[in-house]
């Protein structure tokens, strides 16, 4: 058996997260499948895969072997792609990750509107609150909100004026001690996500300081859900902190109220990420260039719709 072949239905297995999806998806029997994997088993001489009827799970071995096999699969991709230059057309599944608010709510409608414009792609979405390791986790592309530490990858910038900022509801806040400094923040209930901060929210220094200022709290809603954090604060439950995106139309319709304005860190940056070498792969290149200038639009439309929140 093709090493490299096995290798693809490894891959292939890891990502539909079973031998009978691998063997839907690229149209084999399960026994080929399982076949396949042996083959690798045998030929480094570990197990790779703990199987059970239904599921599989990476042994020890395992993991470290299909990074190394995404690895070698990529390079592969792009020496073929890299051979056949322009003249190589788009094709095959194009991996992507958001967060899930603006995965869905900015990204999902340029993608749809990319496999119109390319009929040979197809895309796997995934809406993680979490950065993912793209290389590790066989992922083509990210868009992500924060700055971006040095690193291999390869970032284009799509936005820049996503801000964290603090909402309350007005019920809430009518019944509640005013907060006019960050500080004034523990005498009160917070809902908060994991992503935001799930004990402490950090804020810039006062003027005429250097220190950053924490706020430390006991949270009385942690949730790993933007939309749950956010449906929280509008009926009253607590004070939240989520991107200015996220709470941008209910602070236009009055249903929360923005705080501490003059305490909100600097804006951060919305690029598309993707490990060194991709942006030579036609699927990748292609969407890039469909994608970033739709994304500028649309976040400098939602900074737009931002700056005319009423604090």
């Amino acid at each position: 058996m093709d090493r490299l072949e096995a290798m693809k239905v490894f891959v292939t297995a890891l990502d539909e997260g079973s031998l009978a999806g691998a063997g839907r998806r690229l149209g084999r029997s399960p026994a080929a499948v399982s076949r396949a994997i042996a083959f690798l088993e045998q030929h480094v001489g570990a197990e790779l895969l703990h199987r059970t009827t239904r599921t599989i799970k990476l042994s020890e071995a395992g993991e470290r072997y299909a990074v190394a096999c995404r690895r070698v699969l990529v390079e592969l991709e792009e020496a073929d792609l890299s051979a056949a230059g322009e003249r190589a057309a788009p094709r095959g599944v194009l991996t992507i990750t958001a967060p899930p608010i603006s995965g869905e709510e900015i990204l999902r409608p340029i993608i749809t509107a990319y496999l119109d414009a390319f009929p040979g792609v197809s895309v796997n979405l995934l809406l993680l609150d979490r950065h993912a390791n793209l290389v590790e986790e066989g992922i083509d592309i990210a868009l992500r909100v924060a700055e971006l530490p040095d690193s291999a990858m390869v970032a284009v910038r799509v936005g820049g004026d996503v801000k964290r900022v603090v909402a309350a509801s007005p019920r809430y806040l009518a019944a509640h001690p005013r907060i006019v400094e960050p500080a004034d923040l523990t005498k009160h209930s917070i809902v908060t996500t994991t992503h935001m901060g799930q004990d402490t929210w950090v804020f810039p220094p006062a003027p005429g300081s250097s220190i950053a200022r924490s706020v430390h709290f006991k949270p009385r809603f942690l949730v790993n859900s933007v939309r749950a954090a956010l449906g929280a604060a509008v009926d009253g439950h607590g004070v939240t902190r989520l991107y200015t995106y996220h709470v941008a139309e209910r602070v236009q319709d009055g249903s929360l109220k923005l705080l501490l304005r003059d305490a909100e860190p600097a804006v951060l940056p919305v690029n598309l990420v993707m490990p060194q070498g991709r942006l030579t792969v036609p699927k990748v290149r292609t969407f890039v260039d469909f994608a970033a200038p739709r994304l500028k639009a649309e976040f400098a439309r939602l900074s737009a719709e931002a700056g005319t929140m009423n604090s």
